[in-house]
């Protein structure tokens, strides 16, 4: 995973200091060499230098988005006017433990709930009921691999459903949904009487698994994990007993996948038409989680810029996406990125070292290391990854890439445009699990140098 960078308020205000300074100078002269604060008069001179440069972002939707076994059941529907029309539907096997004792034909049912184990809510107007629906899948998830664009047939009328109304605190909660009677009762006398619960593999022939999804117009997404809170609970006593028992049929050790129907017509990212193809879209561009929805960054400009300078000192760097566009109070956007090299084709550029992908690294890390010939290779280790954390105070995302620019000036690296994903070191893989979104005007999507150089 990769390492977390802060950014502390006195280096944000002394970029920020610098900035205003030197602007006007900069407005006033093409050259950036040649511009910038003289702090000691005569031959003894060092100019301090502030540079801020736009580079261009394309959408790009990812192919081959691979959704298998995320660890979060991703369950949503909502409608924005840039991304459309997103619906994200959650499937995954159910699991028995076959050697524990189930109810006999003598017990007798209290209750049963579809139990969900929410771990995070994004959207809008969560003081208003949002309602969830559990469906019996009619075709077995299969041991392979699901994609976000993959889905299972279900049967149309769910067993269980309910609503809930998260307002501004809920975020972490377990959901209980009401089972129907007649589901209730087959339910029931198959865990007491039938062969069906015998082995896990009778079971999961019996019941393939379950598909929950949101409701149109809720403009919600839950995010549920897989584990004991997340299944069937069945409540139940025998004559003469004064405390039901119970029985789980629940998610653990269940292979699931998130399926994203996505209908962009009539919105800007209708176009957006390809996997793994680059769209210019104009003004805005964005990023969207599940729907693999991601930003293609063209860093040529960096070429040009350094082709300019000599004899420099990269004091700091920073690559700036923001100030973002407002979303909803209850719709956090993405919460960090990492940046992927990516060839003309938006695929990984893979290490010589071990075929993995290669990320823009941290600043203070080694940006190259030596492969078995003594060649200098770019550094990959995901651990030491740079990291496009976003600042909420000032809706910008930010990353420090000081020693990559020096590493790109020195002529050790070479220079490679982009692909930011969404992910962190604190949240994982987010890309897999939500539907968090951000938009942006392009020319927002900025890099900011400050450097100096002795006369």
């Amino acid at each position: 995973m990769t390492s977390f960078l802060e950014f502390t308020t006195a280096s944000r205000a002394k970029l920020a200091g610098l900035a205003l300074l030197s602007i006007p100078l900069i407005s006033s002269c093409s050259d950036p060499a040649s511009v910038g604060l003289e702090l000691a008069p005569g031959n003894n001179q060092i100019g301090v230098f502030y540079e801020e440069f736009v580079l261009d972002a394309q959408l790009v939707l990812l192919d081959s988005f691979n959704t298998t076994n995320p660890g979060v059941l991703v369950i949503g529907n909502e409608t924005d006017a840039y991304f459309g029309k997103t619906e994200a539907t959650a499937y995954s096997r159910m699991y028995i433990d076959a050697t524990k004792d189930r109810p006999t034909t003598e017990a007798i049912l209290d209750s049963m709930f579809f139990n969900m184990d929410v771990v995070s809510v994004n959207g809008a107007d969560l003081d208003k009921p949002k309602r969830y629906r559990v469906h019996k899948l009619t075709e077995p998830i299969l041991d392979t691999l699901y994609y976000n664009f993959d889905a299972l047939a279900f049967q149309a009328d769910p067993f269980a459903e309910g609503e809930i109304t998260f307002g501004k605190d809920i975020k972490d909660t377990v959901m209980r949904l009401s089972i129907t009677e007649d589901f209730q009762e087959e339910l029931f006398g198959k865990i007491t009487d039938e062969f069906e619960f015998n082995t896990l593999f009778s079971f999961r022939n019996y019941f393939p698994g379950i598909a929950i999804n949101a409701t149109e117009g809720d403009n919600t997404t839950i995010g549920a994990v897989l584990g004991a809170n997340t299944g069937i609970a069945a409540y139940y006593h025998y004559a003469g007993d004064t405390v039901s028992k119970r029985y789980d049929i629940n998610t653990s050790s269940s292979r699931s996948f998130n399926g994203v129907k996505s209908d962009r017509s009539g919105t800007p990212t209708e176009v957006v038409a390809e996997y793994g193809k680059s769209y210019p879209v104009s003004p805005l561009v964005g990023m969207k989680s599940t729907m693999a929805m991601a930003l293609r960054i063209d860093t040529s400009p960096l070429d040009a810029f350094l082709d300019t300078l000599s004899g420099v000192t990269f004091n700091q760097v920073l690559f700036s996406v923001g100030e973002i566009e407002s979303q909803d109070e209850g719709n956090n956007p993405i919460t960090g990125m990492v940046m992927i090299f990516v060839d003309q084709n938006n695929e990984p550029i893979k290490s010589t070292l071990n075929s993995s992908a290669l990320y823009v690294q941290t600043d203070g890390q080694a940006q190259v290391v030596l492969d078995s010939n003594g060649d200098k290779v770019p550094s990959n280790v995901y651990a030491s990854a740079a990291t496009l954390s976003y600042v909420a105070d000032d809706k910008t995302y930010l990353a420090g890439i000081t020693s990559h620019v020096n590493a790109i000036y020195r002529g050790d690296l070479l220079r490679q445009d982009w692909l930011l994903y969404a992910s962190t070191p604190l949240t994982g893989d987010d890309f897999k699990r939500s539907l968090r979104q951000f938009k942006v005007n392009k020319d927002k999507v900025t890099l900011k140098v400050i450097y100096s150089k002795s006369k």
